[in-house]
């Protein structure tokens, strides 16, 4: 055979054998598949969630699984629930000093460090779920939370979106915007930050404190997620006024990694694992959408529980509030700025697009 047949023939059967392992028709050939098979990669990942809890600690479960088979059995996360490695709100300094490789929470936990994390996590009266993460991938919403995150040593990645969330569960019946000032209430980011405007002094505590804080009347009011995780929580046993909310439309979870962790990673390791913090991000809203439709009938159905909204003159004080809260941050934070400019500007593109076509349908329907 000369050297020009035998090029050609190797290429010929080279490629079959190649195509045949990607379809597990080749027994022999599975292990050119995964270039990383013998090289094994242990990764820890703390989370800000008890063990074994709902949609968010079950998902991080999950994605770790997904990684591990993907990677054939490569990749080892182990995952530590809050408290069993490291504290729940400690772990983004933890993943930046390096003790872990990654933890998974929300960006507006953080935003002591950077008043412009409270942004990538949910905005009061901002975008949809659906509108924000186009902001992350359409827009630069993931370039600059990169961008921000790696004067910290952090790689950031999708991890999940609760979609629409409540406005909390409050002991007392709010009647006006006069009901709410002194209150004792549990919630984060800018929406923490727009109810103290309201008068009430916001409170930021784990998880696993909220429910204790509430039944022993050292909370007044607390806002966590939606109808399935607040049941959960046991939070309509005490509070007995659930209010629909307007102070995060659709928060964003993170899977943050150490930079340096991440930047050790072959090219074939981060398309690996960020196919499956897709994956888990997906599956997470997809997640809070149907348990939150089958939580909120079990609690319309205790007529002990009054749920409904705002009244009109909280949310229009609320609005003007939140203008002005925002123009302050800005001023004080070039970062801020930054990212809010950014922010606002996508919002301008896609909301008339929402309006006239979810919005539209939503009140036809």
């Amino acid at each position: 055979m000369n050297r020009r047949d035998f090029l050609k023939t190797g290429a010929v059967v080279g490629g079959s054998i190649a195509v045949a392992g990607v379809l597990g028709g080749c027994n022999d050939c599975e292990k050119d598949v995964n270039i990383n098979r013998g090289k094994k990669l242990k990764l820890k990942l703390a989370t800000s969630w008890p063990d074994k809890f709902p949609i968010m600690g079950t998902g991080v479960d999950r994605f770790a699984e997904r990684v591990k088979t993907i990677s054939g059995g490569s990749i080892e996360i182990k995952v530590y629930p809050k408290n069993r490695l490291v504290p729940a709100l400690a772990v983004f300094d933890t993943a930046s000093t390096g003790q872990i490789d990654i933890f998974h929470s929300g960006p507006y936990y953080w935003k002591g460090k950077n008043s412009a994390f409270s942004i990538f996590g949910g905005v009061p009266f901002g975008m949809t779920p659906e509108e924000s993460i186009g902001w992350f991938r359409n827009g630069d919403g993931l370039e600059l939370w990169r961008e921000l995150y790696a004067k910290q040593n952090l790689y950031p990645l999708l991890g999940g979106n609760t979609g629409p969330q409540m406005g909390g569960w409050f002991r007392k019946e709010i009647k006006s915007s006069a009901d709410l000032n002194g209150l004792k209430m549990r919630i984060p980011g800018l929406g923490g930050e727009l109810f103290s405007r309201l008068g009430v002094n916001s409170v930021l505590l784990p998880a696993g404190e909220i429910y204790t804080a509430l039944d022993r009347g050292t909370l007044d009011a607390v806002e966590w997620v939606g109808p399935a995780l607040d049941k959960t929580m046991g939070f309509h046993k005490v509070a007995k006024h659930y209010y629909s909310g307007w102070n995060e439309p659709g928060s964003i979870l993170e899977l943050t990694f150490n930079k340096n962790s991440w930047e050790k990673l072959s090219d074939e390791q981060k398309q690996i694992i960020e196919v499956a913090s897709n994956e888990l991000h997906s599956e997470m809203s997809q997640n809070f959408h149907y348990e939150n439709s089958k939580a909120l009938r079990e609690l319309k159905s205790d007529s002990s529980i009054s749920i409904g909204q705002f009244p009109d003159e909280v949310t229009k004080t609320a609005k003007k509030e939140f203008e002005k809260l925002i123009d302050q941050l800005s001023s004080e934070n070039s970062d801020f700025k930054k990212v809010w400019d950014s922010y606002s500007a996508y919002n301008l593109t896609v909301k008339e697009w929402t309006a006239i076509s979810t919005t539209s349908y939503l009140n036809g329907r």
